[in-house]
C-alpha cells in the first residue's frame, strides 16, 4: 500500500520534529541537573552505596610490599571498635590521590584511623607513593586485581568509607576528599559516630 501524496510530507514532518523533541528533553535535562547542583540537592558524588547501614563485605587481602604495614582484612573492621575509622581506597596512578592526601595526613595527625587499600596498583609504585607523600594508614592491603572492590562498590579512586563503632559503614565519598569536604562532611560525621 503506498502512500497519498499528502501523508507522505506529514511522515517526513514527524522525522524533522524528532531530533528537536529529544534535544529539547535532554536539554531540560541538563537544565533539572545544574538547578540541583546550584541548590545542592544534586551532587553527582553523592551516589548512595548499597552498603550504608551494612557490615564491610568479607575479604582478606595481602600487605603492599616495601610499606612496612601490617594486611588488612574485614577482621579489621568488626565492631566493637574504640572509634570510627575510614577505609580508603587509592593507587599510585591516580591524580586525584595526590589532591586528596595531605587531608589523609591531617586526619591521621588527628588521631583517626585510617586503613587503605590500595587499588590495581604495582607494589612498588605504592611504596614509592607512601615514601614521596607520607604514609596515613594504620593498616594497608594490596587489591590489584581489583576484587574487593567490586565487592565494595567502587566507582573508581579515591573513594573512602566511614565505619562506625559498630562496624557498619555510614558514609561513603567517591572522589578525592578536599579541605571543603573534610570540613563540612567529613568531621561532623566523625564527631556523630565517635
Amino acid at each position: 500500500m503506498s502512500e497519498t501524496p499528502a501523508a507522505a510530507p506529514r511522515s517526513r514532518r514527524w522525522m524533522l520534529y524528532a531530533p528537536l523533541g529529544l534535544a529539547a528533553a535532554g536539554g531540560a535535562g541538563f537544565w533539572a541537573m545544574l538547578r540541583g547542583l546550584q541548590t545542592g540537592e544534586y551532587d553527582p558524588r553523592g551516589v548512595p552505596s548499597a552498603l550504608l547501614g551494612r557490615a564491610a563485605p568479607d575479604f582478606d587481602l595481602p600487605e603492599l610490599e616495601g610499606a612496612g604495614l601490617p594486611a588488612l582484612s574485614a577482621a579489621d573492621l568488626r565492631g566493637p571498635l574504640p572509634a570510627p575509622v575510614l577505609v580508603n581506597f587509592w593507587a599510585s596512578w591516580c591524580v586525584p590521590c595526590i589532591v586528596e592526601h595531605p587531608q589523609l595526613m591531617r586526619l591521621a595527625r588527628e588521631g583517626v584511623r585510617i586503613l587503605g587499600i590500595n587499588y590495581k596498583d604495582r607494589a612498588a609504585d605504592g611504596a614509592a607513593f607512601l615514601q614521596r607523600h607520607g604514609n596515613p594508614f594504620a593498616k594497608l592491603g594490596r587489591d590489584e586485581p581489583g576484587r574487593v572492590a567490586i565487592d565494595w562498590g567502587l566507582y573508581g579512586v579515591p573513594e573512602t568509607y566511614l565505619i562506625d563503632r559498630q562496624g557498619l559503614i555510614r558514609w561513603r565519598y567517591a572522589g578525592p576528599i578536599t579541605p571543603d569536604t573534610l570540613d563540612r562532611d567529613l568531621r561532623p560525621l566523625l564527631r556523630r559516630y565517635a
